[in-house]
């Protein structure tokens, strides 16, 4: 190999990497919101209670996410919630539910409802900005999220029921 052709080769490398590096530049920025991101206002659409043994325990004012783009936007680039605040997705049917943290610069308890109403399983202090799923352990027809912690604080666990409505 000539001298010039050697250079040309370890030249085109590098290039290479200088672009692989500037395209993971690029991704990572998109990952976390800049100054400039405007705030998602919280919309009340509803309201949801949790019922222990058919009581009202708590009451929430939720946001619902009943289509494709509402669900796949969530809670990204959000950085509060109202208080006493949750947002529930609304699904057609019945099965394992996954969720991602990206964009998300919250922690969030995800609570896995079933088609009955009860919540079959609680996602706590999901990491923000984590691309690892959330899966949850059974089917679900609907998924509240709530800020990281708030399970805990508010003694909800698993088998407690929800009612929600529509404003």
């Amino acid at each position: 190999m000539e001298k010039n052709e050697w250079f040309r080769m370890k030249y085109s490398t590098f290039l290479v990497i200088l672009a692989l590096l500037a395209a993971s530049c690029q991704n990572s920025s998109e990952t976390t919101p800049s100054p400039s991101t405007p705030e998602i206002p919280f919309s009340v659409d509803g309201t949801l209670d949790f019922l222990r043994m058919g009581e009202p325990i708590l009451s929430l004012n939720i946001e619902i996410a009943d289509t494709d783009s509402l669900r796949e936007r969530g809670m990204m680039q959000r950085t509060s919630f109202p208080p006493e605040s949750g947002m529930l997705f609304l699904f057609d049917i019945q099965e394992v539910r996954q969720f991602w943290m990206g964009n998300t610069p919250l922690s969030l308890d995800l609570l896995f409802i079933s088609i009955d109403s009860v919540v079959v399983d609680i996602a706590k202090y999901a990491k923000p900005y984590s691309d690892e799923p959330i899966v949850g352990g059974q089917p679900a027809q609907f998924v509240l999220e709530v800020p990281g912690g708030f399970a805990d604080t508010r003694g909800i666990v698993e088998g407690d029921r929800v009612r929600w409505a529509r404003n």
